[in-house]
């Protein structure tokens, strides 16, 4: 897999990752929707520490700097 996430993006997908983990785990969103934010971080942390989003793929979008 090329890299196709750049830092900023990536440490904004960490703190919303951390974000949503917060907001399930202290009861502020419980339920399905606390549920769906506990995997959309999930997904979030893991895109971000392989520098990889499928779905930057799927739209052409790249935000790692060029070399």
């Amino acid at each position: 897999m090329k890299k196709n996430m750049g830092a900023v993006d990536r440490v904004i997908r960490i703190v919303l990752a951390a974000l949503f983990a917060v907001l399930y785990f202290t009861g502020t969103v419980a339920g399905t929707p606390g549920l769906v934010l506990l995997v959309l971080g999930g997904v979030f942390l893991a895109t971000s520490l392989i520098s990889f989003c499928p779905l930057y793929t799927l739209v052409g979008l790249n935000t790692c700097p060029k070399k």
